[in-house]
């Protein structure tokens, strides 16, 4: 039980820095080709796609999140705030917006860090939201 724990914070903290990469125009080609399969790591953290965690409302993403360790929430968090960045940028739906800034928020709050890359892309997206 403790190494599947392990195992998806690995998978999370992977996606996480993944994401940031890309949302820094930094992709290296070996990154998208063997690490970067959002669908595969999704159904691995979450047990559902992408398609199907974007349906979800907030509160629903927050409840699975709660489910977890609350140790592990603010790695959850920054991953979902980049997942919901990268295909906010990618897709252009306002939800996605929403749903970034919301788990990004989150981030911050339970992480306790000042990361002033996630602060300026809440203010990105609350311009946008606007």
């Amino acid at each position: 039980m403790i190494q599947d724990k392990d195992f998806t914070l690995r998978l999370i903290r992977q996606l996480t820095q993944a994401l940031e990469k890309l949302l820094l125009g930094k992709p290296e080609e070996s990154l998208m080709q063997k690490e970067l399969d959002f669908d595969s790591l999704m159904k691995d953290i979450f047990k559902i796609d992408f398609k199907e965690l974007a349906l979800k409302s907030k509160e629903d993403i927050i409840e699975l999140v709660k489910e977890r360790e609350s140790k592990d929430h603010a790695d959850y968090y920054e991953m979902l705030g980049n997942v919901f960045m990268f295909h906010y940028r990618a897709e252009e739906k306002l939800d996605f917006a929403d749903k970034a800034k919301t788990f990004y928020e989150l981030y911050l709050q339970t992480s306790g860090i000042f990361a002033l890359p996630i602060i300026n892309r809440i203010n990105e997206l609350k311009s946008e939201l606007k």
